[in-house]
């Protein structure tokens, strides 16, 4: 018998909280190690005493709370829950024209409901969606019908012609109407009054960022990576629009010169970014600005990837592209900046699973797991709280640490990762790997919001 809970037992114990909320039910857990998010060593032997969805006290003492439900974590590393700063939950693929053409909502919808429920069970109590749905997946999680992560969508992908949110068929002509563009998926731009337009519909929408896609991509059909799409006015446009809102908008940015240009028209998060330099990274420390990178766009197999090797286009751009960032990493450690984790996977839930954990594993291969853990907590936690006070779902507490007042998002997990990063539940191939399991075994418990979803401690 598993030893977490099932969507159906979930849909109700989910929603307990609500109606228990004045009581403020306490859960104690004792016997843990702490990871706050952000320092390097550990909390030993310490206790921490959950009040309601809210952490109330750690503490290396005894706690006294008796009326509280207790938990010994065993000996295990607590830390705070993972945050996902970069996907798509609804864009299952196996390409942008299959979905254009053959794709309806309900596929879309049972997709992405599948995929929040992915995300939580391999750690992630957090999901930054970056471009393709609207408020409806977090409606569905809130209310306890679905299960899934605290999530921030971004709406529709918003972009030029040609563009990387164009995925329009073919001999679509300029304007026409798309399946995307119907779902509020991806919009076309052309000019700063359908920015406008776009930016505050996706808001309206349930969006809590704004997404605009500045650079081109490799596997896509029309946009060569270099493209330097979007003019200053449309760019800053979309920064008018979230700072109506009181929120930010993260650019899709391959080349320097696009990066400069997004951090230039106040945009707060760069998406990919791989073009990084020191230049870049003194302007965004300046402006307070993150990045949020595909670690996995530097692997040495990438030009082995099908949709790469088996598509002329996508090879020849895969070639420039990689010859052209090949300095990110050490650039990135000589100048560090603000960067959060991302896994940025279209496909099906269970290839999204394996290049998580693969994803993982890179972070850990690149920098090492004190920077790779801080990366998927505390400046994943920073980065979403950018969506300000009152775009922002979730201002009762901090997320991505564990600190008195922060919201009791956590994990308990065997081992320490700070020594043993595969105990997060990595994995060292992507490719090819067997399927990886519903949930890392080494994650022993996995609680959201107060609510505990995975126990295999007791």
């Amino acid at each position: 018998m598993k030893a977490y809970l099932k969507p159906a037992a979930l849909a109700a114990f989910a929603a307990a909280p609500v109606f228990a909320q004045d009581a403020a039910p306490q859960v104690l857990i004792t016997n843990v190690h702490v990871f706050d998010g952000v320092n390097e060593q550990r909390i030993e032997n310490a206790s921490v005493l959950i009040e309601g969805n809210l952490i109330k006290t750690i503490s290396t003492e005894a706690i006294d709370a008796p009326d509280a439900e207790m938990i010994d974590g065993g000996g295990g590393t607590l830390t705070p829950g993972f945050v996902e700063t970069h996907a798509h939950l609804l864009l299952m693929g196996p390409s942008l024209s299959a979905m254009e053409a053959n794709t309806t909502w309900e596929d879309f919808a049972i997709h992405g409901t599948r995929m929040a429920e992915m995300y939580l069970m391999q750690g992630f109590t957090t999901v930054r969606d970056a471009g393709g749905a609207n408020g409806g997946l977090r409606r569905a999680i809130e209310s306890g019908q679905i299960v899934g992560p605290r999530y921030y969508p971004a709406g529709a992908f918003i972009g030029t012609r040609g563009g990387h949110a164009d995925f329009a068929n073919f001999t679509a002509p300029p304007g026409s109407e798309t399946n995307f563009g119907r779902l509020n998926m991806a919009q076309e731009v052309s000019g700063v009054d359908d920015v406008y337009r776009y930016a505050r519909n996706n808001l309206r929408m349930g969006a809590t960022q704004v997404k605009f896609m500045q650079s081109g991509g490799v596997v896509s059909a029309f946009d060569p990576w270099q493209l330097l799409a979007g003019s200053k006015e449309e760019i800053e446009a979309a920064v008018q629009v979230a700072n109506e809102y009181g929120t930010y908008v993260m650019a899709h940015s391959y080349r320097k010169e696009a990066i400069m240009n997004a951090l230039d028209a106040g945009v707060m998060s760069i998406e990919h970014g791989f073009s990084f330099d020191c230049e870049i990274a003194e302007v965004m420390n300046e402006k307070g600005a993150f990045i949020s990178t595909n670690l996995t766009a530097f692997d040495p197999g990438l030009l082995d990837v099908p949709a790469v090797k088996n598509q002329p286009s996508s090879l020849r751009k895969a070639i420039s592209a990689t010859a052209t960032f090949e300095n990110y990493i050490p650039n990135m450690k000589q100048c560090p900046v603000k960067r959060a984790f991302q896994t940025d996977c279209v496909g099906s839930v269970e290839d999204c699973n394996i290049q998580i954990a693969y994803e993982k594993h890179l972070n850990n291969e690149f920098f090492g797991p004190h920077q790779s853990l801080v990366t998927m907590t505390s400046i994943g936690g920073e980065l979403v709280a950018l969506s300000g006070d009152f775009t922002n779902p979730f201002t009762e507490g901090k997320l991505g640490v564990i600190e008195e007042g922060a919201y009791a998002d956590i994990l308990i997990i065997d081992g320490n990762p700070l020594e043993d990063f595969s105990v997060v539940g990595t994995g060292d191939v992507w490719f090819g790997a067997d399927p990886r399991p519903e949930s890392p075994e080494t994650i022993r418990l996995i609680m959201k919001d107060g609510v505990v979803y995975k126990n295999t401690l007791q």
